[in-house]
C-alpha cells in the first residue's frame, strides 16, 4: 500500500534526499558527489523549503512510512533555476528511489501535485537533460519543449 501526502516543511531533508537522486547521470557515468547539493543552483530549490510563499510538494510512502518519492514546487526569483522561465512559474521537481520507479508511482505524484497546482498558477516548468529517459514521462504528462539549453531541455505544462 502506497500512501501520498502533502509535503510539509519538516520534509525540507527529505527533498534534499529526493533532489540528489533527481540529478540524471548517463549509464556508465559515475553519480556526482552528495556535496553537489550545496551548490547555490541545486541548494535554490529546497533550502528553507515550505517556508515560501508558493512551495507545493507531496510525498509518496510505502505502509511502514518508507518515503518512495516525492515531487515539488517553488517559485524562485530571477535569474530562478534550471528551468526557469518566468517568476510566476513554478518549477518542477521530481524523483523516486530507484525501487519504486516504473510502476506508474511517478505519474501519480505528478498528478497530485499538478491538482494543488492547478488553482495557483498558469503553468509548471521544469529542466531535464535531453538523453534522459524521464523527457518521454514529462511529454506523456503533458509538457512540451519550450527551449533547448546547451544541456538541458525547459519543458512547460498550462496548469488551466
Amino acid at each position: 500500500m502506497i500512501s501520498i501526502r502533502p509535503a510539509v516543511a519538516a520534509d525540507q531533508a527529505l527533498l534534499e534526499d529526493m533532489l540528489f537522486l533527481a540529478i540524471w547521470t548517463a549509464p556508465g557515468t559515475p553519480r556526482p558527489p552528495r556535496s553537489l547539493l550545496a551548490a547555490p543552483e541545486l541548494r535554490q530549490y529546497v533550502a528553507g523549503w515550505g517556508h515560501h510563499p508558493g512551495d507545493l510538494g507531496v510525498v509518496a510512502e510505502s505502509d511502514a512510512a518508507q518515503p518512495l518519492g516525492a515531487a515539488w514546487l517553488r517559485l524562485l526569483p530571477p535569474p530562478g533555476g534550471y528551468g526557469f522561465v518566468a517568476a510566476n512559474t513554478p518549477e518542477l521537481s521530481i524523483a523516486l528511489v530507484p525501487a519504486a520507479r516504473r510502476q506508474g508511482l511517478g505519474h501519480q505524484l505528478l498528478a497530485a501535485l499538478m491538482a494543488m497546482a492547478q488553482p495557483l498558477y498558469a503553468a509548471v516548468s521544469l529542466s531535464v537533460a535531453p538523453d534522459s529517459p524521464a523527457v518521454g514521462f514529462y511529454r506523456r504528462a503533458g509538457f512540451v519543449d519550450v527551449e533547448q539549453r546547451p544541456d538541458s531541455l525547459v519543458m512547460v505544462r498550462n496548469c488551466k
